[in-house]
């Protein structure tokens, strides 16, 4: 499989994140593949639009048609787009990107059975989902961590002096982004004197909520908007905690750059965070919406320094396997 049309969010704009399609479709591309994308239109009637006029256009020139697969809304781009490659013959792969993707197993299980069991593989980004769909039956399902390039990602050894938290994510309330800040609370009101940096784009209209809520608490954030990678790689160096404070999650890429970082991780122990970190050997978890044991947290890395590095470290060697070169042969098996 040579010629690829790789649907999904192919976005550049104040709102979104780097998704999985602006990344690596341009390291299968580099690697050879001829790679034709779709959608980049904000408008969502007219990315919807486009994705299946794409199949159309390239239905004899397509070996097969990746479809980046989420949870939420975008689901139903991915049914459509799967039985409109069923109807035209063209072998169709599911990138499995929602964290929440079991519940929609469990509660539409129909629709789920439409886009999955006539796939010609589905390719899971976690260990979490691979077996989630193996538990309903999906035995098609190869584990391809998500990847980076190791290169662009200096791993630092860092002090402890007091912490200077680090948050990267899009502005959604599944993303749970107020915690940041009641954490950020928590600890001012221990006497800690700790930072907060928060690094993301607006996705739903959640960063008014956040950034009232600092405001009540009379604590100060630093909020920077949306970033380009290499822009907020740079700023991780100024700060020594990363936490992650979602509700749903399956493998954050922001996770995986921090770990490759030399960050301590607090996260939440969601979805498919606890396949991605060994609680106590290379991060820490937490349960969901509990300010209190992610301070409790952040208070542990600070005082025992020793320790945290050893977390960090260990974290850094674990991403080294999902490194492009290491994880692309995995790609080529799929693909092949």
């Amino acid at each position: 499989m040579k010629n690829l049309l790789y649907i999904g969010n192919n976005l550049n704009n104040k709102r979104s994140n780097v998704s999985s399609i602006v990344v690596l479709g341009p390291m299968l591309e580099a690697e050879g593949f001829n790679v034709r994308y779709a959608s980049s239109y904000s408008n969502k009637v007219w990315r919807f639009m486009d994705m299946l006029k794409s199949c159309i256009k390239y239905r004899n020139w397509a070996d097969a048609v990746i479809i980046d697969t989420y949870s939420t809304q975008n689901f139903y781009y991915a049914l459509a787009v799967s039985q409109l490659c069923r109807l035209l013959n063209i072998t169709y792969i599911p990138s499995l990107n929602g964290g929440n993707l079991p519940v929609r197993l469990e509660k539409n299980p129909g629709l789920c059975r439409l886009i999955f069991r006539t796939a010609y593989k589905l390719v899971s980004p976690s260990v979490y989902l691979q077996e989630a769909f193996k538990y309903h039956g999906y035995t098609n399902v190869t584990y391809i961590p998500n990847s980076l390039e190791l290169d662009a990602y200096k791993y630092v050894v860092k002090a402890f002096n007091h912490p200077k938290l680090l948050w990267v994510r899009s502005f959604s309330k599944i993303y749970n982004p107020t915690l940041a800040v009641k954490v950020l609370k928590v600890l001012q009101e221990d006497g800690i004197q700790a930072e907060l940096c928060m690094v993301g784009p607006d996705s739903d209209g959640s960063l008014t909520t956040v950034q009232d809520l600092a405001k009540a608490y009379n604590v100060s954030v630093n909020f920077t908007g949306k970033l380009p990678k290499t822009d907020w790689v740079a700023l991780a160096a100024d700060y020594n905690i990363f936490i992650n404070t979602t509700n749903f999650d399956n493998m954050p890429v922001s996770v995986i750059e921090a770990m490759a970082l030399g960050l301590p991780i607090v996260s939440t122990e969601v979805g498919g965070i606890p396949f991605l970190i060994d609680h106590e050997t290379d991060g820490l978890l937490v349960p969901a919406n509990d300010a209190l044991a992610m301070a409790n947290a952040i208070k542990r890395i600070i005082n025992s320094p020793v320790a945290s590095q050893a977390m960090a470290f260990n974290a850094r060697k674990k991403v080294e396997l999902f490194a492009w070169k290491v994880v692309k042969h995995q790609w080529f098996e799929v693909l092949q």
